[in-house]
């Protein structure tokens, strides 16, 4: 996440980045049985409490920034404990979820997504690729879709073909949501 600080506009500004053990926040896709990702998830929102709690900043001041896993933890922390954050941006990410589903998706679970938190006025934006490798496409709107429905005022941004990468124009979205640009 460092290297996306100057092109997100944000060398200047106060920061925490949380590091996961061993630089993965989990083992396996995101995907994987509720079972299998609990721990981990938890390991990564406890990291992320901890890092909002010493900022020492007013929640709305604070916006949660990740790529991949830390998209998908941060889309996670902000669906499951996000109340009154500044903004949430999942580059190339999508929600865990809170328990496994009857569907399938990649050959994994599906899963379902019972959350109850107020996202009211939380800006929100979910990047992903048409083709992405890690995540699915369907997962990232779906995510979209979820944050939307908590309140959050959701946006969605589909690159077109494969990659797996922040893109220019997931960034300068990001920009614009953070008053960056």
């Amino acid at each position: 996440m460092r290297s996306l600080l100057a092109p997100l506009g944000l060398s200047d500004a106060a920061l925490a980045t949380p590091e996961a053990p061993g630089h993965s926040w989990w083992p396996t896709s995101f995907l994987a049985p509720t079972s299998e990702m609990e721990p981990h998830v938890e390991v990564g929102l406890s990291a992320i409490e901890a890092a909002v709690t010493g900022l020492d900043l007013p929640r709305s001041d604070i916006a949660l920034i990740g790529f991949s896993q830390g998209a998908c933890l941060a889309l996670e922390y902000t669906a499951r404990r996000g109340k009154g954050l500044g903004a949430a941006v999942g580059l190339s990410g999508g929600l865990v979820g809170t328990a496994d589903g009857s569907g399938q998706i990649w050959g994994y679970p599906d899963k379902l997504f019972d959350y109850d938190t107020d996202l009211t006025g939380v800006p929100v934006l979910v990047t992903c690729h048409t083709q992405d490798p890690h995540i699915p496409l369907v997962r990232a709107e779906a995510s979209a879709r979820v944050l939307t429905a908590l309140g959050a005022g959701a946006e969605m941004m589909i690159h077109p073909g494969p990659g797996h990468q922040p893109m220019p124009e997931g960034i300068a979205a990001a920009r614009r949501m953070l008053g960056t640009a």
